[in-house]
């Protein structure tokens, strides 16, 4: 035997042995392995109890708790009080308090039932710890979480004293063992990659409608230590994808080099295996850290299988069956597992502690920019005539030649950037204006009128004469302004006629000032007012007379005059 014990120590193992219990339980209650324990259970001439295999029914117990077929003890004298080993020797520190005295030998003549010592324990030794709380494991089991979850709900609410294993094997034989699924493994350096993924969160009530809905989980897993960062939202988008990456480095203390991710909206505009087009402000936000995004190809989640273990370890074992009355309490319950469990455990496949792998990778992370990223709104925008876009009712120029052209336009609280859609060249970039006013680069300006320009200038002419020369005047001043202000003079000639509004131009071209405000308040406090037939009748005789002379005709009633 490689390890010798202490005579005390084999006292003990001995008479545990001769007590009927397992190996494994020897092991547990005396920390002495099952190996050393089962050769000097041999050498004494115990029988070796090992585990039961599943699916073989229990043995029957002979004497001294030994299982049947194995030799028994002498039995006792006439007469003579049954003591148990551990009681004749109290050098072996088993008390009788942990331990139930034997069992008198089976043979013909012996009584159907002894009576137990005053005492001996509630339970046998070899009964499951899990017993008294079979109906709190079976409630949980109901709702959905596995062992490891109950074992842990049990050591934080009720001081459960045994170990995992110990539910393990409760819970096995209460739903039956789980078929394993064959999985690759992808090894990766410290601090070269990380995984993202959103998955399903908890019931939690709505503070804008105050009903229960169902959260959003998003977990980000180091591909080396397994260390992941778990965050709870009611609801995504592109700018809350990208923020919840930044709110995750921010909790690591730095960012790994590649980031692995699905093909989702938020993340992927156009999935491709060889060249996907990855979401400009997510793009732009990992940039900022250094970190470049690799996308999963299409229908290959296995690429992000440790995201996928964390976000069902997460799902299956704080979360499941549990509702939250706001956000921040469901996020500090999922924070305080986070720290208190998941952390400390030994991963199945390092066979190491998270935690103390973390510690290893975090020096190998990407360090932190000084400043956070600063988010933008972007989109699409057609250039109108004017050669300006429109963002948030305010207009800006672009470069001549793209009238009609669509752009892809970037903005945030101090600046408006125009880009190229096709290589996403930067364009033009102005500082961001008040609604109705006007920014453009002095080089833009064009140097001849455009048509369209002269279009409107001719139209405007024709409308009337005053009207002609205030749309010159407005376009000789400001070309940029001018075009739409063009545009609302004829809009105005539409709406209360060309006379009235060529006598409003005239009104603003010699008293107020060329101005298109001008004009439409004068027609808003002057309104044109309809002719009456009063007013109607004699226009239309002179009109009349007027037509009779052009045609070299008399009018009415002067025929004698003509005759003479």
């Amino acid at each position: 035997m490689g390890n010798v014990l202490s005579a005390e120590k084999r006292e003990q193992v001995i008479a545990l042995g001769r007590l009927g219990w397992s190996l494994r339980r020897i092991e547990e209650r005396t920390g002495v392995r099952r190996e050393t324990a089962s050769a000097y259970l041999t050498q004494a001439g115990v029988a070796v109890r090992g585990a039961r295999q599943r699916g073989q029914p229990p043995r029957a117990p002979g004497a001294g708790g030994a299982p049947a077929g194995a030799p028994a003890e002498a039995p006792a004298p006439e007469g003579a009080p049954a003591v148990s080993p551990a009681a004749a020797n109290p050098a072996s520190g088993v008390s009788t308090d942990s331990a139930p005295a034997a069992p008198p030998p089976a043979g013909d003549g012996a009584p159907d039932a002894v009576p137990l010592a005053a005492n001996a324990p509630a339970r046998s030794p070899t009964a499951s710890a899990c017993g008294p709380y079979r109906e709190l494991i079976a409630l949980a089991l109901d709702q959905g979480r596995n062992a490891m979850a109950i074992w842990q709900d049990l050591v934080d609410g009720h001081g459960f004293p045994a170990g995992y294993p110990s539910v393990m094997r409760f819970v096995r034989q209460l739903r039956g063992p789980a078929s394993p699924e064959a999985h690759a493994i992808i090894q990766t350096a410290p601090g070269e990659e990380g995984q993202v993924d959103y998955g399903q969160g908890p019931m939690v009530r709505d503070p804008t409608t105050r009903t229960y809905r169902r959260t959003r989980l998003f977990v980000l897993t180091l591909g080396y230590s397994r260390k992941s960062v778990r965050l709870l939202l009611f609801r995504s988008s592109t700018r809350l994808w990208a923020e919840l990456h930044e709110r995750a480095f921010r909790r690591l203390g730095g960012a790994p080099h590649v980031i692995i991710l699905d093909n989702l909206r938020e993340g992927v505009l156009q999935p491709d295996v060889y060249d996907p087009t990855l979401n400009p402000l997510y793009h732009d936000v990992l940039a900022h850290y250094g970190v470049t995004a690799l996308p999963c190809r299409v229908r290959d989640p296995d690429r992000k299988g440790k995201v996928e273990s964390g976000v069902g370890h997460a799902q299956r074992t704080p979360l499941q069956g549990l509702r939250f009355e706001a956000l921040d309490a469901a996020q500090a319950y999922l924070d305080h597992w986070e720290t208190r469990w998941a952390d400390t455990r030994i991963h199945g496949t390092t066979k190491r502690q998270v935690a103390a792998m973390f510690a290893e990778e975090r020096p190998h992370l990407l360090p932190l920019p000084p400043t956070p990223f600063r988010y933008y709104a972007f989109g699409t925008r057609t250039v109108h005539l004017d050669g300006c876009v429109e963002v948030a009712k305010a207009y800006y120029r672009v470069p001549p030649g793209r009238i009609g052209t669509p752009l892809a336009v970037q903005w945030d609280e101090r600046m408006v950037r125009i880009l190229d859609p096709r290589t996403g060249a930067l364009l033009r970039e102005h500082e961001r204006q008040h609604p109705g006013q006007y920014r453009e680069d002095p080089d833009d300006r064009p140097r001849r009128t455009p048509p369209a320009t002269r279009a409107l200038l001719a139209q405007a002419a024709a409308t009337g004469r005053h009207v002609g020369q205030l749309a010159t005047t407005l376009h000789a001043d400001d070309p940029l302004r001018a075009v739409r202000r063009i545009q609302g003079l004829l809009a105005l000639a539409r709406q209360f006629g060309a006379a009235p509004v060529d006598h409003a131009c005239a009104v603003a071209l010699d008293f107020a000032g060329p101005s298109y405000q001008v004009v439409r308040r004068y027609l808003e406090r002057h309104p044109p007012t309809p002719l009456t037939l009063r007013q109607v009748d004699p226009l239309i005789r002179e009109l009349t007379r007027y037509r009779d002379l052009l045609q070299g005709r008399a009018p009415d009633g002067d025929d004698d005059d003509a005759a003479s």
